[in-house]
């Protein structure tokens, strides 16, 4: 019975994902632009420390889930493509070096947090707000990767609604452009309409198993 409601449930851990960087985002508010002084920056830092530090621990929670949901489209995608498995292979890859970048940008985070107000120069504290703001080729590069393979998967297979197929491919290509983190929102959104739809077409196969065999009467 367990395995089989976590059969059911997996695909949610998409929503979760979404949901914890979204909290992320909320907690974290606006942080300083690279351009600003660096004495503005380091106050701020000190300032703001622990929203910051909670806010860099829901984006590195969310990274969690989201490897779990990456196992959830590699089954998916693997279950229709057969013993290779190029394009789920290659999703999986992609949804990796997204979780690295997110836990990145999280560790830049927590580390600006922790030592602001224990002896960090303005100087240094402008170099870690750089990358904070910066360091987004691995999510770039993890966006387009997953776009692209789940994408051309969904197309070639329609497992899923080609409209969602199309849109990931989009969203791909856009991800390695200038209008990056546009398409990582828009990733966000598309990911949860896929973990939805997942979701709701293993209810439908469970439901439409036979029910299990009743257990064996114990001997007299």
């Amino acid at each position: 019975m367990v395995p089989q409601r976590w059969y059911v449930l997996a695909p949610l851990t998409g929503v979760l994902f979404v949901a914890l960087v979204v909290v992320a985002f909320i907690v974290s508010g606006e942080p300083p632009d690279i351009d600003d002084p660096p004495l503005k920056i380091l106050a701020f830092y000190i300032k703001h420390d622990t929203s910051q530090m909670w806010a860099s621990a829901f984006l590195a929670w969310a990274t969690v889930p989201l490897l779990f949901f990456a196992g959830t489209v590699r089954t998916a995608i693997r279950v229709i493509e057969g013993p290779v498995g190029r394009l789920s292979a290659v999703a999986f890859a992609g949804y990796i070096v997204l979780a690295f970048g997110a836990i990145s940008f999280a560790g830049f985070t927590f580390t600006l947090a922790d030592i602001a107000d224990d002896g960090l120069t303005p100087q240094a504290a402008q170099a870690l707000n750089a990358l904070n703001s910066d360091f987004f080729f691995p999510i770039a590069v993890g966006v387009g990767t997953v776009g692209l393979a789940t994408g051309l998967a969904i197309i070639f297979s329609r497992f899923l609604p080609a409209w969602l197929g199309w849109i990931a491919l989009l969203i791909g290509v856009a991800a390695l452009t200038p209008i990056g983190f546009f398409a990582f929102l828009a990733f966000m959104i598309w990911t949860l309409i896929v973990s939805v739809l997942l979701w709701r077409l293993r209810a439908a196969e469970t439901a439409a198993l036979p029910p299990a065999p009743p257990p064996p009467a114990p001997a007299l």
